[in-house]
């Protein structure tokens, strides 16, 4: 079975990180029973600690990896999210 790493970069007191965590958890949790899904682990970041997530990011989040690489930042779109993570091969 194939896994998506999910990576959530924000900070605490951010409300965009708040709705992007929010509307992450909800579309992993929509695709919890579905076969097609490939297995979803989230972390979370901060990029006021760690140095080099903040000078990459700093201007941009939340940002939201998938597998490492870049799938949206600012707004997260759910159906979008849905569609990348049921192509994650």
């Amino acid at each position: 079975m194939a896994t998506a790493l999910l990576t959530l970069i924000g900070k605490p007191g951010c409300h965009l990180c708040d709705d992007a965590r929010e509307l992450v958890d909800s579309v992993i949790t929509k695709l919890a029973d579905n076969p097609a899904a490939p297995a979803i682990v989230l972390e979370e970041r901060s990029i006021l600690e760690d140095a080099e997530l903040n000078a990459l990011y700093v201007e941009d989040i939340p940002v939201l990896l998938i597998n490492g690489k870049v799938h949206n930042y600012w707004r997260i779109d759910p159906l979008r999210l849905r569609t990348a993570l049921l192509a994650v091969r």
